[in-house]
Formats: C-alpha cells, structure tokens, sequence
C-alpha cells in the first residue's frame, strides 16, 4: 500500500489550487471517520479519499479516466485505482461502487460540498454544525446548486447509510480538520 505521504505529494503535483486540496482533505477525514464506524482500516479509506479527484484540475475532461495512469506513478494498488474511479460512476465513469467503502466515497464526495458551503455561510463556520442546519440548506436548491442532491439520495441508498447520520459523520469529521480545510 502507498503511504498517506506519497498520496498528498502526488495529490499535490497535480493538484495546485487551495479550494481543491481543502476538498480532498474533507472528504478524507470523512472516509477515515466512516472507516472507523465500518470497522475497516482508516488509512486505506483515507488515502482513497484524499485520491478521489487526483486528475480533476489538469484533466477535467478526462476525470476518473486519467486517474489509473496518474496513480501508477506511484504504485497505487488496483483496488485503490478502481475505488477512484467508482466515484464518478454514472457521471464521468462506468466503473461502479462494488464495495461499500466505495458506495460512501460516492456519496460523501457530493455531501463534503454541501457541508463545507453551509460552513462558509455561518460566522462560526464548522463549529456547532447540526444535521438540521445542513438539513436546511439541503432544501434550498439554489444553495450550493452545483451539489448533486440525488447523487446523496441515490449513494445513501446503495450503502445503506441515513442522510441524517451521512450528515452527521460528515460534519463531525470535517469538523476535526477544520483548520486545514480552511473553515
């Protein structure tokens, strides 16, 4: 397995602006926080999660297709390259979430985005976020519009995981890196 190391200095050769290393960063906190609930290793989910969008701002037409040929790089094992790019599925990959660490990077890549705006609208940003705050937000459709809604609905679905908990883990995952995702 590659080290958390190795993944951040490839994340960041390809990856130069701040707003997309503050996401790669909340969405691996939020895999490593669903990996303990799972029962399952923290770093690897983690890793996967800092990866997820490893060729989204050089490549963005070729989003989760140039991802295998970047990992290579640095010896990322397979199953790794796949979980990558199972999270565009549907969207820019016909690569499918198999394992349920995948079906959460699927849904969680999207609700990282919706939690990490509902943040950047409170003075006190992550500190003291409810699932009913991010609830309301939800609801509001011209808030955060680029966040795909269904994709959650769809992802909390296949994982089997409640929108309220998915919320809930994500706000309380984020919140412990709040200083490094800029919130």
């Amino acid at each position: 397995m590659i080290t958390r190391d190795e993944a951040l200095a490839l994340f960041e050769k390809y990856n130069k602006s701040e707003s997309l290393k503050h996401h790669a960063l909340s969405v691996e906190a939020t895999m490593r926080a669903f990996a303990e609930k799972e029962g399952e290793d923290p770093e690897y989910w983690g890793i996967v999660g800092l990866l997820h969008d490893i060729d989204w701002e050089m490549f963005p037409e070729e989003h989760c297709r140039k991802a295998p040929e970047l990992l290579k790089e640095i010896g990322t094992p397979d199953d790794v390259i796949h979980a990558v790019c199972s999270h565009g599925w549907g969207l820019v990959s016909d690569v499918k979430p198999e394992r349920q660490m995948e079906k959460i990077l699927y849904t969680i890549d999207e609700l990282t985005g919706l939690v990490y705006a509902t943040a950047l609208m409170r003075p006190e940003k992550m500190e003291g976020m409810s699932v009913k705050s991010v609830k309301k937000k939800w609801k509001d459709k011209r808030f955060a519009a680029g966040v795909n809604r269904e994709l959650i609905e769809k992802g909390s679905e296949m994982c089997g995981i409640e929108i309220p908990e998915l919320i809930e883990t994500t706000i309380a995952a984020m919140s412990k890196v709040s200083k490094a995702i800029g919130l």
